[in-house]
């Protein structure tokens, strides 16, 4: 399915813009690719960038999908703009992988739509209330993405 969901016009402020936010997310990434977290609901999302090409690394709460696929939705804490990774996801979807505890798992991502993005809205909303606050700030529909672990590819 198509990476397709249009830019909002209003919402809260655009994560990531400050040195600090970067810096934290930085060390965030370091720590999830080494040793995870201890919930274990984080992981690190792998992207090669639209733009420029350069691999970047995203930490992003997790949800479980149907089998052993994961969902992670791109809220951008409920701003207007759907997060960078999303277009270069959307972009190279074949060069995205996750990473956490010491893992490499390479995946196919696809965004849901109609019914199925429903359904999967409300799991996400359920676990994590602050997901259903994003929504309500924005006027843009949460992208939701389901991450499958691509067949064949090594886990390191």
């Amino acid at each position: 399915m198509a990476f397709d969901t249009p830019n909002g016009t209003r919402g809260a402020r655009q994560p990531g813009h400050s040195r600090i936010e970067r810096w934290g997310n930085q060390r965030m990434a370091d720590r999830l690719r080494r040793k995870g977290d201890r919930r274990g609901n984080k992981l690190v999302l792998v992207t090669v960038g639209k733009k420029t090409g350069v691999e970047r690394m995203t930490p992003v709460r997790w949800f479980p999908g149907a089998g052993d696929t994961k969902l992670i939705v791109a809220s951008a804490s409920g701003g207007p703009r759907n997060p960078a990774w999303y277009y270069n996801v959307a972009a190279n979807p074949d060069r995205v992988r996750v990473e956490f505890a010491g893992q490499r798992i390479e995946v196919i991502p696809e965004q849901l739509h109609g019914a199925e993005r429903d359904a999967a809205w409300r799991q996400i909303t359920n676990a994590a209330h602050g997901f259903a606050r994003y929504e309500r700030i924005t006027d843009r529909e949460i992208p939701v993405i389901r991450l499958t672990p691509r067949p064949g590819a090594p886990v390191s």
